[in-house]
Order: structure tokens, then C-alpha cells, then sequence
């Protein structure tokens, strides 16, 4: 450890000046150990399991639905809908402890026209409750505004659907 150091600073690593000396050093330090690079999925329970797979599918969304869980994918992320055998089970312990429908907020990215979106949601009988109007969103750092729509599922989650 003490001669990668010494060669760090005294810059005895061949390459570009500057780049190799930090790649070394934040490897023999352990600074690339790993990070929270994303969100895989979220989880929520459900409880009237048809209307909700009917309305998530109606949205464009492809639904997986299995004996425990209904998994609604959108892009590489997805929502694991628990069923509501499972999340009414005491044994059931892999959730939080006061969760129970409704109990959702999230936000959906529309790739389209607020037009095209109030449109696709009257087509499936959503009724907004409020938009459109500008909220500053996720993308760039937290920094970007887009238009959002509300609705709410048919277990009264609250969705946002926002068009950048």
C-alpha cells in the first residue's frame, strides 16, 4: 500500500498525467467499492387486482402477473404490486409494516405531447385531478421542468405522469 501511495504522488505510473496516479489511487484505497447507481424496483400492495392490471396494461405497460405478485414494467425499472393474500399475511415481513392501499406516489415520464397524454387517459377512463402543470422533475440533477398530469389508479395511488 505504501509504495502505490509513494508512486501516486511522486507520479512514477505510465500513462496520461493525472489519470492513471487517481485510478491507482482510488483502487488502493477502495473509493470504487461500489454506489447506488439506480432504482431496480419498487413495491406496493394492492388490492383490487384486476382493475389494477387492467389499468396499468391499458397504459401502455407490460404486466406480469404471478401468484404472489403483479410486476408492472416500465423500461428497466418495474412496480411489484403485492397481491392481496400475500401483503395481508402476518408472515409477510419483506414490506413496511403500515403498508396498505392506497399508499403510492410516483411518476411516470410520458414520451409525448401533454395533448397525446390527456388524451390516452381520458381513452382509459382516468380522470386528472390536476394538470396540466409545471413541475420540476427528476432529469438533469433535479433541475428540469416538465408538465405533469394526476390521476389516480384504481386503488387510489396518486400518478404523476410528467412530459419533459
Amino acid at each position: 500500500m505504501r509504495s502505490i501511495l509513494r508512486r501516486v504522488f511522486l507520479g512514477r505510473f505510465s500513462g496520461v498525467a493525472g489519470t492513471v496516479p487517481l485510478l491507482a489511487f482510488q483502487r488502493a484505497t477502495g473509493a470504487q467499492r461500489g454506489a447506488v447507481s439506480g432504482i431496480d424496483h419498487v413495491a406496493a400492495p394492492m388490492r383490487n387486482v384486476e382493475a389494477m392490471v387492467r389499468f396499468y396494461r391499458a397504459l401502455g405497460l407490460r404486466v406480469d402477473e404471478g401468484p404472489r405478485i403483479c410486476s408492472v414494467h416500465c423500461g428497466d425499472q418495474k412496480i411489484n404490486f403485492h397481491r392481496p393474500e400475500l401483503w395481508r399475511s402476518p408472515a409477510f415481513a419483506l414490506r413496511a409494516p403500515a403498508a396498505a392501499p392506497p399508499c403510492l406516489d410516483l411518476c411516470f415520464v410520458w414520451e409525448g405531447s401533454s395533448e397525446a397524454l390527456t388524451e390516452k387517459l381520458r381513452d382509459i377512463g382516468a380522470e386528472v385531478i390536476e394538470g396540466p402543470v409545471e413541475r420540476q422533475g427528476g432529469r438533469d440533477g433535479g433541475k428540469a421542468s416538465g408538465s405533469s398530469h394526476y390521476v389516480r389508479d384504481p386503488d387510489g395511488n396518486l400518478i404523476e405522469f410528467i412530459c419533459y
